[in-house]
């Protein structure tokens, strides 16, 4: 009768777990975070104080329609930044496959982490200065970011696609554009559209975001009510935000579900 190996102890677990602790606690230490300092009776009163300025939200008229324009104008820059990196990440990781030439590979993998290693809030402040004021800025931040993120995702999707078909097309006689087309493509489009619509689901998050440099949108008209200290029609801009990620959210995930193949 066989016995089943007895489970040995785990030291290099142990260590590890030991170390991650020691670094967690240097932490807390090296920041000098205190919890206790959110819960002293000045905090509190301050923050109770705050958060009633806040209410009741402006309804009025003419600023809803003004939050009307801001929303549209950040789901413009959230879309049309995706977009313009979808596309220039998709060539680009077509330059990063094995056939590619080493130095290529390598100009082309530099290039993608260095746009998605600077935030987007870092691009859209050079943006910024580059063209001015703007939702044109916050275009090129999203699409400056988006195209290092979507790059390497559509990188190794590539990388990882089986090359049977191609290769059974290529030994029939069909150019390597047609064998790559009719091959390779429709095995990675539906993960292409996923992370696409995963993308813009961030980006109209951030969209709102950088309008606090400059970029227009949402962002650009809290960062405008608030250093105006119009807390209630800071509310509204809040609330506009969140019924606009909800919203995105939500047919983002709709149709990531429809773009799934059937056998998922």
């Amino acid at each position: 009768m066989n016995r089943s190996p007895q489970p040995q102890f785990c030291f290099k677990c142990v260590a590890i777990f030991l170390v991650i602790i020691l670094f967690f606690g240097l932490s807390f230490w090296w920041i000098e975070f205190n919890l206790r300092t959110l819960f002293t009776e000045s905090a509190v009163s301050s923050a109770v104080t705050f958060i009633q300025r806040f209410f009741t939200p402006d309804l009025s008229y003419k600023f809803i329609l003004k939050i009307y324009d801001g929303a549209i104008q950040t789901i413009a820059v959230s879309l049309l930044g995706t977009l313009l990196a979808a596309i220039i990440a998709f060539f680009l990781a077509l330059g990063v496959k094995p056939a590619s030439p080493l130095f290529i590979r390598g100009v082309i993998r530099f290039l993608l982490n260095f746009l998605r290693s600077v935030p987007e809030l870092v691009w859209a402040s050079l943006m910024v200065l580059a063209v001015g004021l703007g939702p044109f800025a916050g275009v090129l931040a999203i699409a400056l970011h988006t195209t290092g993120v979507l790059g390497r995702l559509f990188a190794e999707t590539l990388e990882n696609a089986s090359p049977e078909v191609t290769n059974a097309l290529l030994r029939n006689g069909t150019s390597s554009f047609l064998a790559y087309l009719f091959g390779t493509l429709p095995q990675v489009s539906s993960q292409f559209i996923s992370y696409i619509l995963y993308r813009w689901e961030m980006n109209i998050r951030m969209a709102t975001i950088l309008g606090f440099v400059g970029a227009g949108g949402l962002g650009q008209i809290l960062y405008y009510e608030l250093s105006l200290l119009h807390e209630s029609r800071a509310s509204t801009v809040i609330i506009a935000m969140l019924i606009l990620v909800v919203a995105v959210d939500l047919l983002s995930s709709r149709l990531r579900k429809s773009n799934m193949p059937a056998n998922c």
